[in-house]
């Protein structure tokens, strides 16, 4: 195993990490965003305002995107357990 293949598989790993992540983490993002504009506009000081929003934004991402996820991480294991003899090897 030379050090081309361990950075390959550090980038696939990092790659499907940020597409994991990146749907709930703009959702959160686009909520907070909104949240903050509506405390701006009315003059709303209360700083745990936001939390409840992102937090059912984040739930509800989860449910909508939660198959797409778990098959991204799936396949990634799986070929990462089908390589195991050539990474080891």
């Amino acid at each position: 195993m030379n050090s081309e293949m361990v950075i390959s598989i550090a980038e696939k790993g990092v790659y499907t990490t940020l597409i994991i992540c990146g749907p709930l983490l703009i959702l959160a993002l686009v909520v907070g965003l909104a949240v903050s504009i509506f405390q701006a506009t009315t003059q709303i000081q209360e700083q745990t305002l936001a939390f409840i929003p992102k937090i059912v934004a984040v739930l509800v991402g989860l449910i909508f995107f939660g198959p797409w996820m778990l098959g991204r991480m799936l396949s990634y294991a799986m070929e990462i357990f089908t390589n195991l003899t050539r990474f080891v090897g």
